[in-house]
């Protein structure tokens, strides 16, 4: 587990106002991993405690979602499985996911195909966030699709984070399978830091 600092259950359903059986109902449903309840001996006998960032983080998203979206479907999103989903580059441009500029780049470098699988669809979406915020170019967008399709193969589909380094106006990246640590050249700047996870959660909750 990455580095996070721990809250106790007490404190989580006092700081968050929800009660027990939410809390273990969404873990029953998978919005709440299995992994992130750390059980540990204490003077009282057991206590349980959490990753804080990441399941205050959760719960928020949880309850503000809870309304507009089923449990199931919460839960889908949230899971690290990859959709099944497939689509045209027709439907995925009208759904807003990618821009039409922007599947245009992707078909040029991977070649026309009529559907992408959701690995595909990521790896479009990703590039298509990077280009609207103006962080990397056309050309760069390519090395940034060629370390994706390598991340996939090389961690079997695992959560990894990629990096986006500029050093001396020439660009860079590289993804890490968490848990890691990386130490950069001073005269490197870290332009983005991308997390799959996230990233996969997002992209679930604009198929829905």
């Amino acid at each position: 587990m990455e580095n996070d600092e721990q809250i106790s259950k007490k404190d989580l359903l006092e700081i968050t106002n929800i009660s027990y059986g939410q809390l273990y109902r969404w873990k029953r449903k998978g919005l709440i991993p299995e992994e992130w309840f750390i059980r540990k001996s204490s003077y009282t006998g057991q206590e349980t405690f959490f990753p804080r960032n990441r399941v205050l983080s959760r719960i928020e998203k949880i309850k503000n979602m809870k309304e507009d979206i089923s449990l199931d479907d919460l839960a889908d999103v949230f899971s690290p499985v990859q959709d099944e989903l497939h689509l045209s580059p027709e439907d995925i441009v009208k759904r807003n996911i990618v821009s039409h500029d922007v599947m245009k780049m992707y078909q040029n470098y991977h070649g026309n195909t009529d559907v992408l699988d959701f690995n595909a669809i990521r790896s479009a979406y990703i590039l298509n966030k990077l280009i609207a915020a103006g962080d990397i170019g056309l050309e760069e967008g390519k090395s940034l699709l060629e370390v994706l399709q390598e991340g996939m193969i090389l961690f079997g589909g695992e959560p990894s984070e990629v990096f986006l380094v500029r050093k001396l106006g020439i660009f860079s990246c590289f993804a890490v399978s968490p848990p890691g640590r990386i130490c950069m050249d001073k005269g490197a700047r870290m332009i983005g830091r991308i997390n799959t996870a996230a990233i996969t959660e997002e992209l679930k909750l604009k198929m829905i």
